[in-house]
């Protein structure tokens, strides 16, 4: 977890930066869609898209598209949603798809995706990581795309 003291150490700012969010769950998404958006534009990210699915499954095909599209190329995608577990499997398989098509979505185009389409217990674990103020991952999401944009962007002078 992000501790509020590693957010403040070194700001790193800048960058070309898309949210794909799920309307799902939509009272915790908007929780870390809000605090991603705020903690980019304090950061001076460019955020140069915010796109709405109808829910987690629907973010990695979205995610393609924006990689595609987008020109010049984004520094990263964060990614948002919620997925509360039920009394069947779909939860899990719905996560576990996702998650393997974001991974090899930026293997691909080498461009970080920021994960953060969270497989939940229960609402009380949504409150907490999407509401809360000291343990939100869109926060967090924020903090770790520009983390990562700046490495991309190292990477890239380094060694081209």
């Amino acid at each position: 977890m992000l501790q509020k003291s590693s957010l403040i150490k070194g700001v790193i700012t800048g960058g070309r930066f898309a949210i794909v969010a799920s309307e799902y769950n939509a009272r915790y998404v908007d929780g870390m869609l809000r605090s991603a958006r705020s903690y980019l534009l304090k950061n001076k990210g460019d955020l140069v898209e915010v796109i709405r699915v109808p829910g987690a499954y629907e973010i990695p095909v979205a995610t393609a598209k924006l990689l595609r599209s987008v020109s010049p190329r984004l520094s990263a995608v964060i990614c948002l949603g919620v997925i509360i577990r039920g009394a069947t499997t779909h939860a899990q398989h719905i996560g576990e798809a996702v998650t393997n098509a974001l991974t090899q979505l930026q293997l691909t185009h080498e461009i970080p995706i920021i994960h953060e389409v969270l497989l939940l217990e229960n609402e009380q674990q949504a409150r907490e990581r999407c509401l809360a103020k000291g343990t939100n991952r869109g926060l967090e999401a924020a903090s770790t795309a520009l983390k990562m944009a700046r490495i991309m962007k190292s990477i890239d002078s380094k060694y081209s």
